[in-house]
């Protein structure tokens, strides 16, 4: 079973400041495992698709999913929508099963008017925010019961299948920038990245 204190140092470190919603990640992404049965995703054994966007507490939330679930814009198994929610699906590669999970809209709606966003609101910088307001938060979310804040269901469609790692570059004919050879186009008979076709275009 996968708990989400043994994450929270870890989070702390990889988000840089303390604040609620990161814990809230570490939370949602922990109990989305346990729904699944899987472990943290050492290479791509996990997808997350996350609905957020670039809104506040949206980028707080996904350091959390990413620090428990392994699931890393570095390993690429990991996508935004953009959907401007807080909720997301864990796929399970290997058994093609996924959940997703959403923070309940009346627990968003609260945590939105607590005295942290109020603090925030007002331009407060989030490590400078007295840690009696913070502390407070984020004990309760490290703490609250699973069903007071989260939905958890079950998703019978997934679009993401295993894909096989590109190891292929190319030069680029114009930038002479090694690149990986899918993402070339050929234009004129040469062999372009991305960058350079959108100059030529």
């Amino acid at each position: 079973m996968i708990k989400a204190k043994d994450y929270y140092d870890t989070g702390i470190r990889f988000h840089g400041h303390k604040c609620p919603a990161m814990p809230l990640g570490l939370r949602a992404g922990a109990a989305a495992m346990n729904a699944l049965g899987v472990d943290r995703s050492q290479d791509k054994e996990l997808y997350l698709i996350a609905e957020t966007g670039d809104d506040h507490a949206a980028g707080c939330f996904v350091d959390g999913l990413m620090t428990v679930t392994g699931c890393t814009y570095g390993k690429s198994n990991i996508k935004k929508t953009y959907y401007g929610k807080m909720a997301f699906t864990l796929i399970d590669i290997e058994k093609q099963k996924a959940v997703r999970v959403q923070i309940k809209p009346d627990f968003f709606a609260s945590m939105l008017k607590s005295p942290f966003v109020e603090q925030r609101k007002n331009g407060v910088l989030p490590q400078n925010i007295p840690a009696e307001i913070t502390d407070t938060l984020v004990e309760r979310v490290m703490n609250l019961p699973e069903d007071s804040f989260l939905d958890i269901s079950t998703v019978d469609e997934y679009p993401i299948s295993k894909k096989k790692g590109i190891f292929d570059t190319e030069l680029c004919d114009i930038c002479g920038e090694r690149t990986f050879a899918h993402k070339l186009s050929e234009i004129d008979g040469k062999k372009v990245c991305i960058p350079c076709a959108d100059q030529e275009s």
